[in-house]
């Protein structure tokens, strides 16, 4: 109990913080102080809960991440991830991006349920996934950014959207920035906000093509460092066990630094999305050197690249609405 008022105090101090915590320029309608007398105590109950979830359970903060990004990356930052099948509602939770993987969304009932206590219609569900995207990161010893807020929900959901638009982890580099660059987001980008796979863990299903048969050959990636490949068909056979899970950052999956990329110079990347940052392209290889040799340099990017995301096409003023419960629309 100690530890979680310690770290709820430290992020309401956060100006003190360096410049990159503090920035004003955000962009649209959104602003940081948007619920400053609507629900002045918002911030403070999702860090709570959010706070909760990590303590119980530590991989939660790169599942809440996950949530955020692939909210984003579907018809813009308004919560249409959280949306359940109903009606004429197609839900984005059963996409291949989604399905037996994306989780966390009984953490998100919980935020919500609380401020529908203390702010009834006031914060949104994507707001609540934005925040709890930064609380996750602060919680496992990352950067903090002062959050742009003021997005409302959507009132529909896109399936098709979300199996097009998420990069996948066999895709190769420039597919992956292409979909980065639908959203507005740039080679630099890409690679800062790939570094939040320092935390969290996979499955064997996502990275089984490049131990067995990356090329369609029978033959297995010839990239991946080899004694971490055998480790990895240990808990990731030809077939069967597609749930099983390892971590993405073999160093310290716990912990949210600068070893993703280190890892990514030693060839051992999980994912094929995540080591052909370092093997296909010039400017993404300097970049993942670059944050590899300086960790305040590649927080305070994350930080940039993580509000940029955030402001991808979110729904303000009137447009969409402000659920009352995050997965499903208003009736």
């Amino acid at each position: 109990m100690a530890r979680l008022s310690s770290f709820l105090f430290v992020l309401s101090l956060l100006c003190v913080l360096p410049i990159y915590l503090c920035q004003q320029s955000y962009g649209g309608k959104l602003n940081p102080g948007y619920y400053a007398h609507s629900c002045p105590q918002a911030g403070e109950i999702v860090r709570s809960v959010v706070a909760q979830a990590v303590a119980r359970e530590t991989r939660m903060a790169a599942s809440l991440m996950r949530l955020h990004f692939h909210d984003c990356f579907v018809q813009g930052c308004d919560g249409s991830l959280l949306l359940d099948s109903s009606g004429r509602i197609v839900s984005e939770k059963s996409s291949n991006p989604n399905s037996k993987s994306a989780r966390g969304f009984e953490v998100v009932d919980q935020i919500k349920a609380q401020l529908e206590k203390q702010c009834p219609g006031t914060v949104s569900c994507a707001d609540i996934l934005t925040l709890a995207a930064r609380d996750s990161s602060v919680l496992t010893g990352g950067p903090s950014w002062m959050v742009p807020l003021g997005r409302r929900d959507s009132r529909s959901a896109s399936l098709s959207g979300s199996n097009n638009n998420i990069p996948a982890p066999n895709n190769t580099f420039q597919t992956i920035l292409s979909k980065f660059n639908r959203q507005g987001l740039d080679v630099t980008d890409l690679v800062a906000l790939s570094g939040s796979h320092t935390i969290g863990f996979s499955r064997c299903t996502s990275f089984r093509q490049r131990l067995y048969n990356q090329s369609g050959n029978g033959r297995p990636d010839m990239t991946l460092e080899q004694s971490f490949a055998a480790n990895l068909r240990q808990r990731c056979p030809k077939s069967g066990g597609d749930q099983n899970l390892s971590v993405l950052d073999i160093v310290s999956a716990a912990k949210f630094d600068n070893s993703y990329f280190k890892n990514l110079i030693e060839n051992m990347g999980l994912l094929n999305s995540d080591q052909v940052l370092f093997s296909s392209n010039d400017k993404s290889r300097d970049l993942v050197k670059k944050y590899a040799e300086d960790q305040g340099v590649f927080f305070e990017q994350f930080a940039e690249s993580m509000i940029k995301m955030g402001n991808i096409s979110p729904l303000t003023g009137s447009s969409g609405e402000i659920r009352k419960d995050c997965r499903k629309i208003n009736s």
